[in-house]
């Protein structure tokens, strides 16, 4: 580096030093330690200070200072992988685990996670539910796996205390072997007050389904990612508003596939365009970024990167195989994964100068 710089010129020696210097002093993650080790899929983070996250083997975290995290385990849910989290608070949060059957589950707390109370089990074998969204503290979403030919539909209107089953068999039909992926807890989205989205893979088209009506009723486009195999399709959908979304997916078994891995949107999902997202590969994760209207930040086993144009182009962040990412503002965000992984934003502003 020396060398390099000493051919450079005084000024252009100094410079190259000092962006040298600001790559080093500014990756794109600094970890934080979460006490765990298991895998972590589900985040949702309430403010620059307040975040939970969830995983495997009934695990729950939450930071309160954005800096420290406190790690907790549901009481009898030992078994249950919890892929998706909506906290309203730091107190107030709705947890899913995904599974078959009875092993998709709902709870609840309302006291920081010092008790939770069980709100529905899965009452159909064939089941198996995949996410969760809420529009605001009462209005929310679930939906899981084909039963009888139809994705699973479920709405609640006091904070998932209770939920009821939507019924659209014809908007909601699935094709052969066409599923969703809980690898994120990000492959159901909403925006607005009425809008709804998500994605699915396996079959020999990806989709996305869209619902304008609060998740009542529902449409479905095709969307231009490899699907046609159990492990391949669109794993994640996110949208700034009720126009501009992206997909993005790949092949978690082959992690750094050479294939289109994300889409773009700017009809709120009724026609969708290639648009690949960097790093290249498999992308679990897709997410507007609060309070900066054309950014979005993708993830997965292949890494991160961002976005500041709306999804036409990419930059990377890190190559850290991650699960989920979520944020606060354009500055803070965190990221979860792996091996009890837990990472905050360090990066550069994620917002138009």
């Amino acid at each position: 580096m020396i060398k390099r710089a000493a051919g450079l010129g005084a000024l252009a020696a100094a410079a190259l030093i000092a962006a040298q210097a600001q790559a080093q002093a500014a990756p794109g993650w600094m970890p934080q330690a979460s006490g765990v080790s298991v895998e972590l899929r589900g985040l949702s983070v309430v403010s620059e200070t307040v975040a939970w996250a969830s995983g495997a083997k009934g695990t729950v975290l939450r930071t309160v200072d954005g800096a420290s995290w406190t790690a907790m385990q549901v009481p009898d849910a030992e078994k249950l992988d919890f892929r998706d989290i909506h906290a309203v608070d730091a107190n107030t949060a709705v947890i899913m685990s995904a599974g078959p059957g009875a092993a998709s589950r709902i709870y609840r707390t309302t006291n920081g996670g010092a008790s939770w109370q069980l709100q529905l089990t899965n009452p159909d074998e064939q089941g198996f539910w995949d996410a969760i969204a809420f529009w605001d503290a009462k209005n929310g979403i679930m939906f899981g796996d084909p039963v009888k030919g139809a994705f699973q539909v479920l709405l609640t209107s006091d904070g998932g205390a209770t939920w009821q089953p939507v019924s659209d068999p014809q908007g909601l039909a699935a094709q052969p072997a066409e599923g969703a992926f809980a690898a994120s807890g990000t492959c159901l989205t909403v925006a607005g007050s009425s809008d709804a989205w998500f994605s699915t893979g396996g079959a020999q088209n990806a989709r996305v389904f869209h619902s304008s009506d609060r998740g009542r009723t529902w449409r479905a486009s095709a969307v231009p990612i490899p699907a046609g195999a159990a492990a391949r399709g669109i794993f994640s959908v996110g949208f700034r508003d009720g126009r501009v979304g992206i997909a993005a997916g790949g092949d978690y078994k082959e992690v750094n596939m050479a294939a289109v891995n994300g889409a773009r949107t700017e009809d709120g999902g009724a026609t969708w365009t290639a648009a690949p997202i960097l790093p290249a590969g498999y992308m679990s994760a897709v997410m507007p970024v609060r309070g900066a209207a054309d950014s979005f930040v993708a993830a997965g086993l292949a890494g991160s990167g961002y976005s500041k144009d709306g999804g036409r182009s990419w930059t990377v962040l890190d190559d850290t195989p991650m699960n989920t990412v979520g944020f606060a503002s354009p500055a803070v965000g965190w990221a979860v994964g792996p091996k009890g992984l837990v990472m905050k934003y360090a990066g550069p502003i994620l917002g138009k100068q």
